[in-house]
């Protein structure tokens, strides 16, 4: 009986780990363990500022907008502007009433005149992107609430790699906002063609001959014009032709600024990807070693396999393996870019992995700035570690995979030489020669 038993069970476990459909695809139970999203306390800066007991303030133009964002640490010189009906607070989003969002390396907060909440989402090291929302109302103390199904029916399926996440959506919207879905729509990241990118978004900024979808409504129900605002939509400086830009905290929706939300969203859903299927895969095979009886470090192939899959997916996006070339040079007009790079850190020779390019990628050294996050850092330890020491093995040159072969020789050196001064947790075997 108990050889059956013990059959059975490697038999599932078989099942389990054999049937798991490729790491951008597969979705999870967030409520099973060992993941419990909805009821796991959330540990992040939101949920830390919320047991401070934060004293915002309220304005009549911007509700707790600029409070909050101060007291998370967001740059208003983030400031971008969506113009679909893509979001929360829908029915308030057109074109002459876009919605803006303002990020920093963890945070997202989302604003729309006249709304009812400001939108937060945060990454989560354990759950992902955690979502709240504030009531846009004066309130003795305000309350950032945490909310789940509402947030995860767009933001927790195959398009976020399975797991709660963010979104970029480029769209063909009407005047109202309306997106005209039969005309299709396309994920926006590092790795979108250029002129597939920000369609139902402003833009603004210098980009030469490349030309996006940014900045133009199409027709349909409620627009009966040509796709092309006044004064075009291309190399656009200038959003007062556009709608009224004094209702947002700038008037900017810088192009650069668009360009670290790609990249950043898509390397944060891989992060948490990864954190999720480590932690199943572990949770599994915990249970089959103590129904087994076997020692508590035995680990199976197909849990080791399912981990480096994650791990192998995270750091080709934290090496920008996929990413579009650009053309010509951009330029933005907010003062994001300077700000962002100033944010450091720094070697002894001032490079920083914030360092832009912005002639030919968006980044001079590419190598993700998130792998200083802390979702990166408190990544399970076995994902964490394969990352580490498969991203070291790439820029010595021991990993000769193909993927990185957009990697130079000095890419290589100058990102193995900015992480081994501005990364103190990396293993000691960075430290040799």
């Amino acid at each position: 009986m108990f050889e059956f038993f013990r059959l059975s069970l490697v038999l599932a476990a078989t099942v389990v780990f054999a049937t798991v459909p490729d790491a951008a695809a597969q979705t999870f139970d967030y409520d099973q363990a060992p993941i419990r999203y909805a009821k796991a306390a959330a540990d992040n800066p939101v949920s830390r500022l919320q047991a401070a007991k934060p004293k915002l303030a309220f304005d009549d133009d911007h509700g707790y907008l600029k409070s909050a964002l101060a007291a998370l640490k967001v740059p208003e010189s983030s400031q971008l502007l969506v113009f679909s009906k893509t979001s929360l607070q829908r029915q308030r989003i057109t074109a002459k009433t876009p919605r803006a969002v303002y990020f920093n390396d963890d945070v997202y907060v989302g604003f729309t005149p006249l709304g009812d909440v400001l939108e937060v989402s945060v990454a989560d090291a354990a759950l992902g992107t955690v979502y709240y929302t504030i009531d846009q109302e004066p309130a003795v103390r305000p309350r950032f609430v945490r909310q789940t199904e509402s947030c995860l029916t767009c933001h927790g399926a195959s398009p976020t790699r399975g797991v709660p996440g963010h979104l970029m959506r480029s769209v063909f919207a009407d005047r109202g906002g309306e997106p005209l879905l039969a005309n299709g729509s396309y994920r926006t990241d590092d790795a979108s063609p250029f002129a597939e990118r920000w369609g139902g978004w402003y833009v603004t900024g210098t980009h030469g001959k490349q030309e996006h979808l940014g900045n133009r409504w199409h027709k349909g129900r409620s627009d009966d014009a040509d796709p092309v605002l006044p004064g075009g939509s291309q190399n656009v400086t200038d959003l007062k032709p556009f709608f009224t830009v004094n209702r947002y905290l700038t008037p900017h929706s810088d192009i650069v600024a668009l360009m670290v939300l790609g990249h950043q969203t898509t390397v944060h859903n891989r992060i948490a990807r990864a954190t999720y299927e480590t932690r199943v895969a572990l949770h599994y095979q915990d249970e089959l070693n103590r129904a087994l009886k076997e020692p508590a470090t035995t680990r199976y192939d197909s849990v080791k396999s399912r981990i480096a899959s994650v791990g192998d997916d995270l750091l080709k996006g934290l090496l920008f393996c996929e990413e579009a070339k650009l053309t010509d040079a951009v330029k933005g007009t907010s003062g994001f870019a300077e700000e962002f790079a100033a944010r450091g850190p720094f070697d002894k020779a001032k490079r920083s992995l914030r360092d832009f390019d912005l002639k030919t990628q968006l980044f001079r050294y590419p190598c993700s700035f998130l792998i200083y996050s802390e979702a990166f850092d408190k990544m399970p330890g076995e994902v964490r570690e394969y990352v580490l020491r498969k991203l070291f093995d790439v820029l010595i040159g021991r990993d000769k995979d193909a993927a990185f072969k957009h990697l130079t020789a000095d890419d290589r050196r100058s990102i193995l030489e900015i992480l081994r001064e501005t990364k103190p947790t990396l293993p000691a075997y960075w430290r040799k020669d």
